[in-house]
């Protein structure tokens, strides 16, 4: 047991020590606690984040009156990279993978008060997949993405977002569903034309730096596996 646990002291301190190099894959998650994560305005993960086999569920039977969740957040904060993960949706279910969150929770009440957000959703169940901007791979409410690569709820969908050099890429299952600039005047009136618009929001998608963030959206079971990132 000693070594076993000198072993994974070992490993983490190489984690730790790969953390804020350039170009080195280096995982978010454990795959055995939420070690690195926090709920949004939390000091610790909710309780109904749950580590299974590998696997960072959100479990509503574990929530409270609703409390007990949130959206989980990096403890740390990212500018340029690339974030790779799978996410596994219920049947009928609802979540996000929302990124350059500003992490303070008394002047934002939720991540998506600042961070733009990638959809994950059943398509053929959820009603919000009645609105095109808001289907699974999109870039939430701004940019309909290329359809047709989700796979459906209970299967693992593989995603990449990648920020560099002022420009954000979306893929799903390989394909890239949605490229864009960041910061420019077509990127401005994205937000302009969209929900994030309002005086709620007025530092939505200004700022290209911030922390990570996995969103549990009403109870809704997700299920994400293989977090891990790499700084540019």
């Amino acid at each position: 047991m000693k070594k076993i646990t000198l072993v994974l002291m070992v490993l983490l301190s190489l984690t730790q020590a790969n953390a804020q190099k350039k170009n080195i894959w280096y995982s978010l998650f454990d795959g055995y606690s939420t070690k690195g994560w926090h709920s949004y305005g939390e000091k610790t993960a909710g309780e109904a984040w749950k580590v299974e086999n590998g696997i960072l569920r959100m479990d509503p039977k574990a929530l409270k009156n609703g409390k007990g969740g949130g959206d989980l957040v990096t403890d740390e904060s990212f500018n340029e990279f690339h974030l790779a993960l799978e996410w596994k949706i219920s049947k009928n279910g609802n979540s996000g993978i929302i990124f350059f969150i500003q992490d303070d929770p008394i002047k934002y009440k939720r991540t998506y008060h600042t961070g733009p957000e990638m959809q994950v959703l059943d398509n053929n169940g959820h009603p919000d997949a009645k609105i095109i901007s808001h289907r699974a791979g999109n870039l939430y409410d701004l940019i309909v993405g290329n359809e047709g690569h989700e796979k459906p709820y209970g299967e693992w969908n593989k995603v990449d977002i990648i920020s560099k050099n002022g420009v954000l890429e979306l893929k799903l299952n390989d394909v890239t569903v949605v490229k864009t600039h960041l910061g420019d005047d077509a990127w401005k009136e994205l937000i302009r034309r969209s929900k994030f618009a309002t005086a709620e929001t007025p530092d939505f998608g200004k700022v290209f730096s911030g922390h990570i963030a996995l969103q549990e959206h009403d109870g809704d079971e997700v299920s994400y596996r293989n977090i891990r990132i790499m700084r540019y």
